[in-house]
């Protein structure tokens, strides 16, 4: 299981949080990333962490003030990148153009989708994972897994019937342990979280709670 923490712009330290992610992964062998801040990037790489960008733009280099170039993400030391999460909503075209910047620099990616139908459609874009967030379910930590099953289990339906290398990863109120085991359960190769870890007194413990059962 791969899991995921995205810091959004919450007041959090990111530097602290990355490097009670590296040491969980260390201590536990499960594979943690986090995704800080574009500005926070190379701070949190420099910890260790598997390092992901929250986004990058479908641009190459050239007049595009205000962009997320993806050979910067990769400069300051991302592995991956997130495309199209519910705060970050973008066009297909879009989604297409930022899966070709970060082909480009060897990026891997996740795109993220509201539900199966979505699952299928960036399924068939060719990236690496996709993420099923039902927006209203996002911040509330009342997980997908429990609320509706069936979204988990169809987007993994969904994108095995268009190209079977995409893993699935449940997102949407994952925060403990037994979200990670009950989206397990129903297919899902990963976990994308965010307050549960970055909200999080001791993020530590946390992520150690949520990676128990593994």
């Amino acid at each position: 299981m791969f899991v995921l923490v995205n810091l959004k712009a919450y007041p959090c330290d990111p530097v602290a949080v990355a490097t009670a992610a590296a040491n969980v992964s260390d201590d536990t062998g499960v594979r943690i990333g986090v995704a800080p801040q574009a500005a926070h990037l190379d701070r949190v790489a420099e910890t260790g962490v598997e390092t992901w960008a929250q986004h990058v733009d479908p641009v190459e280099h050239g007049s595009h003030t205000g962009s997320t170039l993806a050979e910067a993400a990769a400069d300051a030391g991302a592995v991956g990148t997130l495309l199209n999460h519910s705060e970050r909503r973008l066009k297909l075209a879009d989604v297409d153009g930022g899966l070709d910047a970060a082909d480009r620099v060897g990026l891997e990616t996740i795109v993220c989708a509201n539900n199966p139908a979505q699952v299928g459609a960036a399924a068939a874009l060719g990236p690496d994972a996709v993420a099923v967030e039902p927006p209203e379910l996002i911040g509330t930590g009342t997980p997908v897994s429990q609320a509706d099953p069936d979204v988990v289990t169809g987007a993994v339906e969904a994108a095995e019937s268009v190209d079977p290398a995409v893993d699935v990863l449940c997102g949407a109120g994952i925060s403990t342990g037994d979200d990670l085991a009950a989206a397990a359960d129903l297919g899902a190769t990963g976990v994308l979280l965010a307050s549960g870890v970055a909200k999080a007194d001791d993020p530590r413990a946390a992520l150690e709670d949520l990676v128990s059962p593994l």
